[in-house]
């Protein structure tokens, strides 16, 4: 740390996104500006995330000012206005259609494969090229990012010299999924939060946003066929104080919320216009302990729960009967009305079989179709809920566990405890999600747990930038 702000200290203007430490200064040519004429720029090396297919640098830049122009195709002109929309805010400069002034010019290629696209920056113009909205939308978020770091504020800021360094970048995604999950069952987040999670993603050209919905510990979306769901599955009594040990301590404080049709619709929208698709995950058979505590004839036993306090496994599990499949297509035949993504997250994780076991129809589930296990159970009760999405076109993701007894036709495996399941996924020729918990989970610990608030534990390490970042699929 020591040596950035040594670096800092030395240079009048330090442009980059990130400042690799010890770096030093380069040197670079300073036009004379009105409010920074003594300054001395400096651009530190191109730095973009995630790192492009190809990015050349040289010496020079663009600077943007009041007189830049925008110049665009018509095809291209909703994209590109709602990102130089940012960029007035943040400069107060017009950025208006004009053909002159230094000019950001976006151009179509149809021959570019969809989501790619090249940016070229040269010292009288900025040139986008692509074949598709989204291509011309993540080449914006290059351009940000090789913009001084206030181009991010909501708000104007002055005395700033808007430099980007000249480059070649070109760029194509490796895999088509690129998402992040967000957990909103055991911790409720408003619209607010879930936008600005969806405006980071999409900073880093994230384009699946895995919404989990339902869990142990609530419910968070209304249903209108099923309204105690949210009147009493979206509400627990309270939360755990610190690491959920025996002996078991509550706060006190109840907690809950859910999201109503409306704003569904309006975070579905809103992450659409930022080209990501919101893939609702509705869990089963397991983790249904919120759900059954609303309707306990969902459940295989007499007594109906309370919504969970606790986090961990829970024996809580929808009963393979009639009645549940019912609820289920029902809720799922409303969640198909407001997201309109191809893919439907099942969940499927951690479902503890005890209840089935000791469960007279489970029991007779098992004779009727000649099922072996519990496990083949399990598979049984997933495939009929995977032809049902099928039938109305869509398809399943389900965790890893949706191997156990057999995996659905057509079912995508999200691997989450290790690589191994979606390998095996893959070699059964089944599409795959590699999702790691020893890389991809960010409610571990990032350093060491005494320097750091109340975080997850339960793998036995923390997972660091570097770690997760250097993941290879």
């Amino acid at each position: 740390m020591s040596d950035f702000v040594r670096t800092a200290k030395t240079c009048a203007l330090v442009l980059a996104t990130i400042t690799t430490p010890g770096a030093g200064c380069a040197p670079a040519t300073v036009a004379e500006d009105s409010q920074l004429d003594a300054a001395v720029m400096v651009l530190a090396p191109a730095s973009v995330i995630p790192v492009p297919v190809s990015l050349t640098e040289s010496e020079d830049y663009f600077r943007l000012s009041a007189t830049t122009v925008i110049e665009t195709v018509p095809e291209f002109a909703a994209v590109v206005e709602g990102q130089v929309a940012a960029f007035r805010r943040a400069t107060g400069f017009a950025l208006e259609t004009g053909s002159v002034g230094e000019r950001i010019r976006v151009e179509s290629d149809e021959g570019m494969a969809d989501e790619a696209y090249e940016l070229r920056v040269t010292s009288a113009s900025v040139t986008i090229v692509a074949s598709s909205p989204a291509g011309v939308f993540y080449a914006f978020q290059t351009l940000r990012q090789l913009l001084p770091a206030e181009i991010e504020s909501r708000h104007l800021v002055d005395g700033v010299l808007w430099v980007v360094p000249a480059v070649e970048v070109a760029d194509a995604p490796r895999f088509p999924y690129r998402g992040m999950h967000l957990d909103v069952g055991r911790h409720f987040f408003d619209v607010d939060f879930v936008k600005k999670y969806i405006d980071t993603m999409a900073r880093f050209k994230l384009n699946r946003f895995h919404w989990h919905l339902t869990e142990d510990q609530g419910w968070r979306i209304e249903v209108d066929a099923y309204p105690k769901l949210t009147e009493i599955g979206a509400w627990r009594s309270e939360s755990p104080v610190g690491d959920n040990l025996d002996p078991y301590v509550g706060d006190g404080v109840p907690h809950g919320g859910f999201y109503t049709k409306d704003e569904v619709r309006e975070v579905v929208a809103y992450a659409a216009e930022r080209f990501v698709t919101v893939i609702p995950e509705i869990e089963l058979p397991g983790h249904a302990t919120a759900a059954i505590a609303a309707y306990p004839e969902l459940g295989c036993t007499d007594e109906p729960p309370q919504v969970s306090t606790t986090w961990a496994v829970h024996d809580t599990i929808y009963c393979p009967q009639e009645v549940t499949f019912d609820f289920i297509e029902t809720v799922l035949s409303e969640v198909f009305e407001l997201f309109p993504s191809e893919y439907i997250h099942i969940g499927a994780d951690e479902v503890p079989k005890r209840q089935w076991e000791q469960s007279e129809v489970a029991q007779e589930v098992m004779r009727r179709e000649g099922l072996a296990s519990e496990e083949e159970l399990q598979s049984w009760f997933i495939r009929r809920v995977e032809a049902y999405l099928r039938a109305n076109g869509r398809r399943l993701i389900g965790w890893d566990e949706i191997l156990e007894g057999g995996l659905a036709p057509n079912a995508t495996v999200m691997s989450w405890r290790g690589t191994e399941g979606g390998i095996e996924a893959a070699r059964q020729g089944h599409d795959v999600i590699m999702t790691p918990v020893e890389y991809t989970y960010f409610d571990f610990y990032q350093g060491e747990p005494e320097n750091e608030p109340l975080a997850m534990n339960w793998a036995g390490h923390g997972i660091s930038l570097q770690t997760a970042y250097a993941f290879e699929p």
